[in-house]
């Protein structure tokens, strides 16, 4: 099968995992225990759950945004 009739090459499909792979850490990140009725946690307002994890989620789907939209190059030599 001729490779151009892909959307995608290898690169994208990197892009696409890589990016899927920041984007799980991100909401990770997010996880953790939360407050019940008769227990508050504090760690509900920290600075990983506030800050740095959507941070991190934005960057991991802004990553993959651009995996879909790049263009593969062509290699080949136009004759």
């Amino acid at each position: 099968m001729n490779k151009k009739n892909f959307a995608f090459d290898k690169v994208n499909f990197i892009l696409l995992a890589v990016g899927m792979f920041i984007v799980i850490l991100g909401f990770i990140l997010l996880s953790g225990s939360g407050s019940t009725e008769t227990h508050y946690d504090p760690d509900v307002f920290s600075a990983r759950r506030i800050k740095v994890a959507p941070v991190v989620c934005l960057i991991g789907f802004v990553s993959m945004i651009y995996a879909v939209i790049r263009k593969p190059k062509d290699n080949e030599i136009n004759k």
